[in-house]
């Protein structure tokens, strides 16, 4: 008994020691100056991959290198974003433009899949993704949606969590969602740093995000 009442006393100081860390986290949100910020998207299928990049239209060149993370079947975003990135209009002089680079992680969640084993890809998701996200280290992961931004977001958090670096997570809620939020944003509302809405009747309701119009 005196083993399972020290397991239990040593477990819940972890957990304590960890949430005050997450606290921490977020927290801070100070980032230094420096010349050019190491970004990281997540572009969803459809909807989400199109408002994310017009989003990206309105970043300077500073936000470079730009990695993508795209769901591990999800061609047509794969498309997009070479396409987006060829047309770029801050090229120099030379023809070049800011490096970027597709990662693809599996899905979280498929269309019409059970929430029991959503739970399951999660988690299989996020055990990819924490590598990636720890060989990339971004300064910052914007994203606005799609499942597979929750196990990126998640393994951002734990770089800083760590003491590896702090990300600092901006998420985006789609146009789309106009009085309740996607899945998704109900689950990064408490974690992300900067959480933006388009929509003033969500602003009402979760006081704490960023309300700017329309910007998609």
């Amino acid at each position: 008994m005196s083993y399972a009442f020290i397991f239990a006393a040593a477990g819940g100081a972890v957990a304590v020691l960890l949430a005050l860390r997450l606290w921490m986290v977020l927290r801070c949100q100070a980032v230094g100056p420096r010349e050019s910020l190491r970004l990281l998207v997540v572009a969803g299928s459809g909807g989400h991959t199109t408002e994310i990049l017009r989003l990206l239209e309105n970043l300077s060149s500073a936000y470079c290198p730009r990695h993508y993370i795209i769901a591990d079947t999800d061609e047509m975003s794969a498309h997009k974003i070479k396409s987006f990135e060829l047309n770029r209009p801050d090229r120099d002089s030379s023809g070049m433009f800011p490096k970027y680079y597709i990662h693809r992680i599996p899905r979280s969640r498929e269309v019409q899949q059970s929430w029991l084993s959503t739970v399951l890809t999660t988690l299989y998701s996020m055990c990819l993704s924490f590598p990636l996200t720890y060989r990339v280290k971004p300064d910052l992961v914007l994203c606005n949606g799609p499942g597979t931004c929750v196990p990126i977001c998640i393994s951002a958090l734990l770089l800083g969590i760590l003491g590896i670096k702090k990300v600092i997570i901006v998420y985006v809620e789609s146009i789309c969602r106009v009085e309740h939020l996607s899945l998704s944003g109900k689950i990064l509302f408490h974690l992300s740093d900067y959480f933006i809405v388009q929509w003033p009747t969500l602003k009402e309701k979760y006081p704490k995000s960023v309300y700017l119009g329309r910007i998609v």
